[in-house]
């Protein structure tokens, strides 16, 4: 047989063996790409039960319901906002781990959330994002930063017995219904005081009375395990410092003191005559932290929470591109003159764009069918607030109230949103290969 036959053979053979290599891979892609997007589209144009035929209704609705809206501005401000932050902390990390010596272990330690699934992942943030202090941990240092520049009530949700002499103010002070008089002791019984806060007081003591001065005594009017007679400071009863009293005269204070580890306090003769007035300040509600899982916080602490997972995959995949980067083109700009951050912003970066463009892409497919972390980590009465399209899809196809029909055609367009960055990336592809 001859070369030039023996060549033919060769080539008409190649399309057959092509083909019964692909055959099934193409089978998959068709049984689980194709068909279901193609039933998708078919499915968006009937209603409800999948019988009547409702043309672009359920496309209308998609535009038109409040929900699918709001999820629709939500996934705007992941796309916009997700992305570009965890790219930009990738970069930081990627270029400054390289000049550590440490810097492989702080690379385990960043990427290493990417270890965890999303549902791990969201039950973390779920519970970092507690609104008590004592249990959130975003709220225990913000509660802890908060108090470090701002003094917190000694006493929150305290308040006087109904008879012990003392109206409420609408500011919420309480003030004395009759007047101080010099040499006689003021008593102020205070109840409602929650343990933690009378815990570890020493125990009240008595008013002593001073000629020409109003002495009192603030303390918890309770005695554990019952008796004591309310208004007088029994054995064991705890006093409570750090109390402010104020002595007011026609709307003027015209002294004040601070209870004493005891108790007691002191007010000059200036206070004869006027009414004893203990402040607000004294009673009001410590400082919860904020409502990191409220309406208005409830995207960015999520977004924050996604950020924490793939800003590791960001900057393991741009530390592979800064690898590759020539370092005479770097020490040159340096001679040159330019210092670290010009060389960083004119040099570093353009060199990296291509792999910025692969990292910047694929979270941004990615948060386009972000559901895991949207959906453990927002509670029920936020959930609306914090929805996106592929959460939205899922609770119109397969929630309360079943319409897949309207899900199809959510699908549908969240594959078109999709599309253009895959085209995209497909060119993107295509360019490098000519290189």
């Amino acid at each position: 047989m001859s070369t030039r036959a023996t060549r033919k053979g060769v080539v008409r053979t190649r399309p057959l063996v092509a083909a019964a290599f692909l055959l099934p891979a193409l089978a998959l892609l068709g049984a689980l790409v194709v068909y279901p997007i193609g039933y998708s589209v078919h499915r968006s144009f009937f209603d409800a039960s999948g019988n009547g035929f409702v043309g672009f209704d359920n496309y209308h609705e998609v535009f038109s319901d409040e929900r699918i809206r709001t999820a629709l501005k939500n996934n705007v401000v992941w796309v916009v906002v997700a992305p570009g932050l965890a790219t930009a902390l990738g970069l930081v990390f990627a270029v400054l781990t390289e000049r550590v010596r440490w810097g492989t272990a702080f690379k385990l330690v960043v990427f290493m959330p990417m270890a965890i699934s999303m549902l791990a992942a969201g039950i973390i943030f779920r519970l970092v994002y507690e609104q008590d202090p004592d249990r959130g941990v975003a709220n225990a240092v913000w509660v802890g930063v908060h108090d470090t520049f701002a003094a917190s009530a000694p006493y929150p949700g305290a308040h006087p017995r109904p008879d012990g002499g003392l109206a409420a103010d609408p500011d919420g002070a309480f003030t004395t219904t009759s007047a101080l008089r010099a040499g006689s002791p003021a008593p102020v019984p205070l109840v409602a005081v929650k343990p933690r806060y009378a815990k570890g007081e020493r125990d009240a003591q008595p008013p002593r009375a001073e000629p020409g001065k109003v002495t009192g005594t603030v303390w918890l009017d309770f005695t554990r395990g019952g008796g004591g007679t309310p208004g007088r400071v029994d054995p064991g009863e705890k006093a409570l410092s750090g109390v402010k009293v104020e002595a007011v005269r026609d709307g003027r204070t015209v002294a004040s003191a601070t209870t004493g580890a005891d108790g007691t306090f002191t007010l000059p003769a200036a206070a004869d005559g006027a009414r004893l007035r203990l402040p607000a300040a004294n009673f009001a509600e410590r400082y919860r932290g904020a409502e990191w899982l409220g309406p208005t916080l409830v995207t960015p602490s999520i977004i924050g929470a996604y950020i924490w997972m793939w800003a590791g995959f960001a900057m393991v995949l741009i530390a592979a591109g800064l690898a590759g980067v020539p370092r005479e083109l770097l020490e040159a700009a340096r001679v040159d003159g330019a210092n670290e951050w010009q060389v960083f912003r004119r040099v570093t970066v353009p060199l990296l764009a291509p792999v910025l463009g692969v990292v910047v892409i694929t979270l941004v497919i990615n948060v386009l069918k972000i559901f895991d972390l949207v959906y453990i980590i927002a509670p029920g009465s936020s959930l609306p607030d914090a929805n996106v399209l592929a959460l939205q899809l899922y609770q119109s196809s397969f929630g309360t109230a079943v319409n897949q029909g309207l899900g199809s055609a959510i699908a549908v367009l969240l594959l078109v949103l999709v599309l253009p960055v895959v085209i995209v990336n497909i060119r993107r592809i295509r360019k490098e290969g000519r290189r």
